[in-house]
Parts: structure tokens; C-alpha cells; sequence
């Protein structure tokens, strides 16, 4: 199989069903695609009790420094009702000038890219002026417990490091060329319980409503806005995300309420302070309100779920510079830089070396009938193929 076709390496990579966590046949035919350009491959398995093993693949080719990684993942989400496709999920069939297939942008079609462009980096100007390696995980759409962040630290523990990283995310939202991401919000999450006294709706004072104390801190949680926003940032912003009572029945005031939320938080703030900001509102908006006069304060439990998501920028010029530049000469658009959207595996990256995420186009990403233009692969990999060059130049110069 040549690997300097973006096309073929897709339609072969879309054929392995890698759900999460299901390694599908993806990383061995990734394996088979570098070790023929000279890249020393490796799959690992990572283990945690609670969660399934995942496996993971690093390559490298090269030895000395300046190292450039690309980093993407292999496993993709369910396909939902296959029979609501109008072509096979795992076929790649082409129509319309659009291939479909789950993974096709959210990210296979990124890992095509890169694989075709090294591949014809090689074929023009021989082995890489320092070293290149793939990070590729198995496990960016499920807890993401077994894959970036632990093949991280077990290439770390072997010595390697990295100078720079572009990860392949779909970060387009309309043409290639659109947008570039240098950094991400963070993300933290809770559980609030509120406990109250069950009893009969007819008789309310004889029972302590939960619904009533709730509303009262999720509507701290909510307002004022906890800030207007950075430089670089748009304004942190919480989402109550679930709120229920467990009751069924109408005439039961019910003994406890429980809602969930996820704020994406800017650089005002860290996830320690934040956590402290959340829980002054609670505090404040427990023992206050219109909802329960002659009330005690509302009782309540907050559980934090586990490891937050951090804020991070990237202000590496070397890395953005290189890779606006190519994007621009490919494509005519000079792209926005952005820190939009949710959490990537880049928020794993950032602790090792500057990371910045350029993909296909991701408006059909998650959906049925998930599908990239053939155009846009091609583009993509002449995008990544002059990235490498100038990144090379600009890091040994």
C-alpha cells in the first residue's frame, strides 16, 4: 500500500471498526503503513482497574532533535442506527465526492493526512532533518483514562521528548483553512445532592421540599456570569447539565434532589479557584432565598468529579508561525487562531511540549453519515507536507 496517498490510507483506516475501545485492525494498519518509511513502531496497553485496556501506538523516525510529534487518535464513537446511513459506516464508500464513514474526520482522516505527508517528505527530501513520531491512542472518545495521558508518561519514562506537536482534531468549522486551535478552555465538573424531608404534597409543612433548595444554588451556579471574558478567551460559562428527584409520583414532595453542571472556564481562573468560587455561591445561596422562608439553611453534597480539564494557551511562534504559514500558501485563507470549543487530548500534550491542533473540516463529525470531501484530504495533506518543511527550517535554523 503507498503511503503517500490520503485517499487509500482513510478508506483503509475508516474499514477497521476501532470503536472505543476496540483497537479494530487501526493501529496494525498503521504500523504497516510507517515501519516501511523507516519509523520505529510500538504498541503498548495500558490497564486501570474500572476501565477496559486500551492500546496504544508511539513511532519514531529519527534520533536527534529538533522532534516534531503528531498526535490523533484511532478509535471512533458508535455509529448509532447503521440503518439510518445511507452508506456503510466501516465501507468508505465514495459518492458525491464526499467519502462516508465513521472516523472519517473526527480523526482518521487526520492520521491519513500526516501518514501521507511524512510519507511524501521522505520520498522528496529523504529522512527529516531531526525526528518525527506518531502518538496515536485508542482511547480519545471514551474516559480517556488509558491513552494520551499514560502512552505520554511511558515515552517520557523512556526518555523521549518532544519540541512541538500539532495534533489532527477536525478544527475547520466551514472550509479548510478556517481555523487553527492554540489552546482550550478548561473543564470542571460536579454533583450536588440536596437532601430534604419526604412527605405529602398536600401537607407541605411537615416536609422540607429538595426541589425548592435546589433551584437556589443552581441558580447561584448560573448568575452573575463569573467573568466577561480574556484576551484570548470567550467568558467562562456553566451548564446545569441534569437535575433530578428519582420521584414518580405527583403528590410526594420527594427526599432528595441531585443536579449535575460542567462550567468551561477561561484564564481568569484555575481549577482550584474555581472550585472555590463554586462553593462560596453554594454556601451563600444556602442559607438565603425567597424559596424557603422560615427555613434552615439548604443541606447539601458536592462531589467533584475527577480530574478536570486545565486551561492552557500556546504562544510558541515557531509552531503557530509554521504551521499559519502553510496553511496560508496551500490555501489562500490566513487562519483564525482560536481556544473555541470543548477538550481535545491536547490538554494532556501541553505538559510536555507546545501543542497546537489543525484538522479536516467537523461539521458532520459524531453524526450518521460522518464524511470528508476527497478534495479536502488531498489539501490537507499538501497543508501538513509544507508545515513539516517550514517547522524543520525555522527549528534547525
Amino acid at each position: 500500500m503507498n503511503a503517500t496517498d490520503p485517499v487509500a490510507n482513510l478508506a483503509a483506516l475508516i474499514r477497521c471498526p476501532s470503536v472505543t475501545p476496540a483497537e479494530g485492525g487501526a493501529l496494525a494498519l498503521l504500523q504497516s503503513l510507517l515501519t516501511p518509511l523507516g519509523f520505529a513502531v510500538e504498541r503498548m496497553t495500558a490497564t486501570e482497574e474500572g476501565t477496559p485496556d486500551v492500546e496504544n501506538l508511539y513511532a519514531r523516525i529519527g534520533s536527534e532533535g529538533p522532534h516534531l510529534m503528531f498526535a490523533g487518535h484511532t478509535d471512533v464513537v458508535p455509529v448509532g442506527d447503521e440503518a439510518a446511513w445511507s452508506h456503510p459506516p466501516f465501507a468508505a464508500e465514495i459518492a458525491g465526492g464526499d467519502m462516508f464513514g465513521r472516523g472519517a474526520v473526527d480523526m482518521k482522516g487526520g492520521i491519513a493526512c500526516f501518514v501521507a505527508a511524512i510519507a511524501r517528505h521522505i520520498e522528496k527530501h529523504g529522512q527529516p532533518k531531526g525526528s518525527m513520531s506518531f502518538l496515536i491512542t485508542g482511547d480519545e472518545e471514551g474516559p480517556s483514562i488509558n491513552g494520551t495521558s499514560k502512552l505520554l508518561e511511558w515515552a517520557a519514562a523512556k526518555g523521549e521528548t518532544w519540541d512541538a506537536c500539532v495534533v489532527g482534531e477536525p478544527t475547520n468549522p466551514d472550509q479548510l483553512g478556517d481555523m487553527i486551535k492554540i489552546g482550550r478552555r478548561g473543564s470542571l465538573s460536579g454533583h450536588i445532592t440536596v437532601h430534604g424531608v419526604q412527605g405529602h404534597a398536600a401537607y407541605p409543612h411537615l416536609a422540607d421540599n429538595p426541589v425548592r433548595g435546589l433551584l437556589q444554588l443552581t441558580h447561584a451556579l448560573m448568575s452573575p456570569a463569573f467573568d466577561n471574558g480574556t484576551d484570548n478567551f470567550q467568558p467562562s460559562n456553566l451548564e446545569v447539565t441534569t437535575v433530578d428527584t428519582g420521584n414518580a409520583a405527583t403528590n410526594v414532595i420527594p427526599a432528595r434532589a441531585t443536579a449535575a453542571f460542567n462550567i468551561r472556564f477561561n484564564d481568569t481562573w484555575t481549577a482550584e479557584t474555581l472550585r472555590a468560587e463554586i462553593i462560596r455561591r453554594l454556601d451563600e445561596a444556602a442559607a438565603t432565598g425567597d424559596l424557603r422562608p422560615d427555613r434552615s439553611p439548604v443541606r447539601y453534597d458536592l462531589v467533584w468529579a475527577d480530574r478536570p480539564s486545565h486551561v492552557f494557551l500556546t504562544r510558541n511562534n515557531a509552531l503557530i508561525s509554521s504551521l499559519s504559514g502553510a496553511v496560508a500558501a496551500v490555501t489562500g485563507k490566513e487562519p483564525k487562531l482560536s481556544t473555541t470549543g470543548g477538550t481535545s487530548d491536547a490538554r494532556f500534550i501541553k505538559d510536555y511540549c507546545p501543542v497546537v491542533e489543525f484538522g479536516l473540516v467537523g461539521q458532520t463529525m459524531h453524526m450518521v453519515d460522518e464524511r470528508v470531501a476527497v478534495e479536502d484530504l488531498e489539501t490537507l495533506t499538501r497543508i501538513y507536507q509544507t508545515f513539516i518543511e517550514r517547522w524543520f527550517d525555522h527549528a534547525v535554523s
